[in-house]
């Protein structure tokens, strides 16, 4: 809204919101107790007083204007907004969810461009040996590069691909890296 607007109003309630971020930022990795702790003392009375202060400026905006239609969102949501402050558990926003679903949205929109339905399984499986590589914390290309040259070589036989999954390549990686040692 302070983009469009350029509202004092709007910047306050951004620089409130900061204070809110900075509380979570000193209190992360904490335990879900500790966290509650500090924001019923300590956040918890910067949104009673943001709320406060929302509901008093709304009373003085024109009902039709962009910034009392985004103060009354968030007064309609505002159970919603303050959740994180009866549980320690929950985060103050879904960033990190987000974060989290966005390459799966990004391989989609990437794969609308594959050519062909043919196309689109080779990028749904290369997807899927990425990500897979990934979660078992292997270097997606190192993994990949040495899985086809046993393929191409002939050094896995088809009856030895199992071998070749992830779990199990990782496995044996580490066993030779042991024996190096």
């Amino acid at each position: 809204m302070y983009k469009t607007t350029q509202s004092p109003f709007a910047h306050e309630v951004i620089e409130r919101l900061q204070a809110v971020y900075a509380i979570e930022a000193e209190i992360r990795g904490c335990s879900a107790e500790q966290r509650l702790a500090a924001r019923r003392t300590r956040t918890a009375p910067l949104m009673e007083a943001l709320k406060a202060r929302l509901t008093s400026m709304l009373g003085q905006l024109f009902s039709q204007s962009p910034l009392a239609g985004a103060i009354n969102y968030a007064l309609n949501h505002w159970d919603g907004l303050t959740l994180f402050l009866g549980d320690g558990r929950v985060e103050v926003d879904t960033n990190t969810v987000e974060r989290s679903m966005r390459p799966i949205a990004m391989g989609r929109r990437n794969s609308l461009f594959s050519g062909s339905e043919g196309g689109a399984d080779s990028w749904a499986i290369l997807a899927s040996l990425v990500n897979t590589a990934k979660l078992h914390e292997l270097d997606p290309q190192a993994y990949l590069a040495d899985v086809l040259e046993r393929i191409v070589s002939g050094r896995t036989k088809s009856h030895q691909l199992h071998e070749l999954l992830a779990w199990n390549w990782k496995a044996a990686q580490a066993r030779i890296a042991q024996a190096a040692a």
